[in-house]
């Protein structure tokens, strides 16, 4: 029972009590200290009843009622995204960061599985965190140089049109989990990957550091300090 409740019960307890207290004290006429008191009391208690009187009982009822907690919501960076995990979240938005990242999920991995996907995401955060890279998300995914893009679907010359739009929501919902926060453990750090249907000359510069269903990611070797 909230403290409120329990006063506003003490309250109208005192005021059935006050008919009594204010018998007596019409009744009396002694010169008693205690009598001012008594009076000061009554008067107080009446003004309260009146002033409750005028209160619309809907309204009583609602501050003496205990408010009903909040309905928890679903933890914002999940120890491990999985497709139930998925399923129970709500349509993801977000910002320009947001949408660049989900977009590069969506035509780099939407025909991967959702490990697959979140490795694309790994790597687009890793490099955002790497000084070799662009600072931004959007940064890194529209980086380019004289020989294209690092991403080429991001300028081939075709449209980058979602034509699939239950998989762009499912592939939202893994962006926002990552931006959130969840866990980068598939890749081990690595900043690249390709496809096995191709074997990149720039691949032997790296270290492998994983397979993930149509892709091999990649990491920059480790450099030890010379004397």
């Amino acid at each position: 029972m909230s403290v409120l409740k329990s006063w506003t019960g003490g309250a109208f307890l005192l005021l059935a009590l006050a008919g009594g207290l204010r018998a007596e004290v019409t009744v009396s006429q002694s010169n008693d200290p205690a009598e001012g008191s008594e009076q000061g009391l009554v008067a107080l208690l009446f003004q309260d009843r009146s002033g409750l009187e005028a209160v619309a009982p809907e309204r009583i009822t609602a501050i003496t009622t205990t408010p009903r907690a909040k309905a928890g919501k679903a933890d914002a960076a999940p120890t491990q995204i999985t497709a139930e995990w998925l399923a129970s979240q709500p349509e993801a938005t977000g910002n320009g960061e947001f949408q660049c990242l989900a977009n590069a999920i969506y035509h780099e991995a939407r025909g991967e599985s959702l490990p697959g996907q979140v490795a694309v995401a790994e790597v687009i955060l890793n490099r955002v965190d790497d000084p070799r890279f662009p600072a931004s998300i959007c940064g890194v995914v529209h980086q380019g140089n004289g020989r294209g893009c690092q991403f080429s679907w991001a300028c081939d010359g075709r449209s980058d049109a979602v034509r699939n739009g239950e998989v762009y929501g499912e592939v939202k919902k893994v962006a926002r989990a990552m931006l959130d926060g969840a866990p980068r453990d598939l890749t081990d750090g690595a900043t690249y990957f390709h496809t096995r249907a191709v074997r990149p000359s720039w691949s032997r510069r790296f270290v492998e550091t994983a397979r993930i269903g149509a892709h091999l990611f990649y990491a920059n070797p480790l450099q030890t300090a010379s004397n």
